[in-house]
């Protein structure tokens, strides 16, 4: 989550009056609060005032979402009890079972396939497995692909399972793909494939693992002559606590001026904060013995690296 968006969230938390009034219809930011907080007598009386199964919150999505992301069953099983559409698709596209299997929710995952959640998207989509592979949970993305997860299953911009492994630096995961049969020449529409992804974040090993050496030389040349990759980075912990902290003063009806106040001055001091250079590939370093066929070894060295040994009298 970028510092915009969480300006933006911050901001829409307090668009309103610095209090909220209690409802028997539950906010988007109050229903989150307290969904979150596993709040069954909440859940169950907005209910049974005739609440929408499928409302969803400010953030997540619906409370079956939510119930899937906190790995809560009791919460998921009211949900559904009450007419919840286990296969709904929140406005940001997602699903439950997505949510489960970004959090590594193995028990919410046997739940909602054993309620009748469809493991797979019809077209290009993003998936359970995409999720599960991308968060690094080997064993629940073999789970799912035991279940019959497409292994190559493409999302909206055509990047496949693998090319989520790769780019996350996930070996085991990548080379399970590869057994069961994941593609490594699919291409999303940019072009790249899951060896792009894997040299330009640096896994050289994977990449190995995904191509021939000739296709591994040609494409590590390209990675050292393009552009640093521009990463997506988690918000810093003080922001994001802030912005938790805003959330359930609008849920309870306090007022967010000073957690406001705080929240600016604390999102100030971040984006004041002098931002590290990014690593640029500046060489493929290749080595192997004249008699062993087989054994070359391979690394992309980077500016940074280029530049320590020459402050360090290393050639």
């Amino acid at each position: 989550m970028s510092l915009r968006t969480l300006r933006f969230l911050a901001l829409f938390l307090c668009l309103s009056s610095a209090h909220c009034v209690w409802a028997a219809t539950p906010d988007p930011v109050r229903f989150g609060v307290m969904i979150e907080a596993g709040d069954l007598d909440a859940a169950q009386q907005w209910l049974d005032e005739g609440l929408d199964p499928n409302f969803e919150a400010d953030r997540i999505g619906s409370g079956l979402m939510i119930g899937a992301w906190e790995g809560n069953i009791p919460m998921m099983e009211l949900f559904v009890r009450h007419g919840a559409d286990v296969n709904y698709v929140s406005v940001r596209g997602e699903q439950a079972l997505m949510h489960a299997a970004w959090k590594g929710r193995a028990e919410a995952i046997e739940w909602l396939l054993a309620h009748g959640a469809t493991i797979n998207r019809s077209g290009p989509e993003w998936s359970a497995l995409h999720y599960a592979v991308f968060a690094g949970h080997e064993q629940l993305s073999r789970l799912l692909v035991d279940r019959g997860a497409d292994i190559n299953a493409r999302s909206p911009n055509g990047s496949s399972v693998l090319m989520m492994a790769a780019r996350e630096g996930h070996q085991s995961l990548a080379r399970l793909l590869l057994e069961r049969g994941a593609d490594p020449d699919a291409t999303n529409e940019h072009g790249d494939d899951a060896l792009d992804w894997a040299l330009r974040r640096g896994h050289v090993r994977i990449a190995q693992e995904l191509s021939t050496k000739e296709r591994f030389a040609e494409v590590a040349r390209e990675v050292v002559h393009a552009p640093p990759p521009v990463y997506s980075e988690p918000a810093p912990r003080p922001l994001t606590e802030l912005v938790d902290a805003l959330r359930r003063a609008r849920a309870e009806g306090r007022s967010t001026a000073e957690v406001l106040h705080r929240y600016e001055a604390t999102l100030k001091a971040f984006a004041e904060q002098p931002v590290a250079p990014a690593e640029t590939p500046a060489a493929l370093e290749i080595t192997g013995r004249r008699n062993a066929p087989g054994q070359e070894r391979a690394r992309l060295l980077y500016e940074k690296h280029q530049q320590w040994k020459r402050e360090h009298g290393r050639q």
